[in-house]
């Protein structure tokens, strides 16, 4: 088994509910791909790139799988498809149900059509290493050998805060850690 790490996020109500309730949902429907075996807090954050839209609910689940990174992608985007994720042209940053990017497939590193291991952009992102960091803080990025934590801290501003929008949320029907 590998574990893989996926992004969650969306700050648009699915057929599941708002925000919370459906990256609650996806969780559960991951199930079906391997084993979930660590998940993050919720995080609200202020959207990126595109901010004229609300703010976004993120997370980062830690999933067991023997499924190849290709169909496990193909396999997180028909998830998105249930969740009612709409695609729209020339808006790669707009308001979205349900985003599942696979973040870290076990230490790969690949590129190629609609997949690069690990995620180009995470290493930008807080919305993604702070709740990555949560559950994998030494997970190392295989080409830079640089660990989560040390990738966050290269984002905390002087101020000593990573990123003031990315705020932990309470959520009674989500539960954090490692899941047994």
């Amino acid at each position: 088994m590998t574990i893989a790490y996926i992004g969650m996020g969306g700050n648009l109500a699915s057929p599941a509910g708002q925000p919370e309730a459906t990256l609650a949902a996806a969780a559960v429907r991951m199930g079906a791909l391997g084993r979930v075996a660590a998940r993050s807090s919720l995080y609200r954050t202020a959207p990126v790139g595109y901010v004229n839209q609300p703010p976004f609910v993120n997370a980062v689940v830690g999933l067991a799988t023997e499924m190849g990174p290709r169909k496990l992608l193909d396999g997180l985007m028909q998830i998105e498809d249930e969740f009612g994720r709409e695609r729209l042209p020339g808006l790669r940053d707009g308001p979205r149900t349900l985003d599942l990017d696979l973040l870290f497939y076990g230490d790969v590193v690949f590129e190629g059509a609609g997949l690069t291991l690990p995620h180009p952009r995470l290493r930008e992102r807080a919305f993604v290493l702070t709740p990555l960091g949560e559950i994998a803080p030494a997970l190392r990025e295989p080409r830079t050998a640089r660990t989560v934590a040390e990738m966050l801290e290269s984002l905390v501003s002087p101020s000593g805060s990573a990123n003031d929008a990315v705020v932990a949320l309470k959520c009674e029907f989500w539960r954090a850690g490692v899941v047994r």
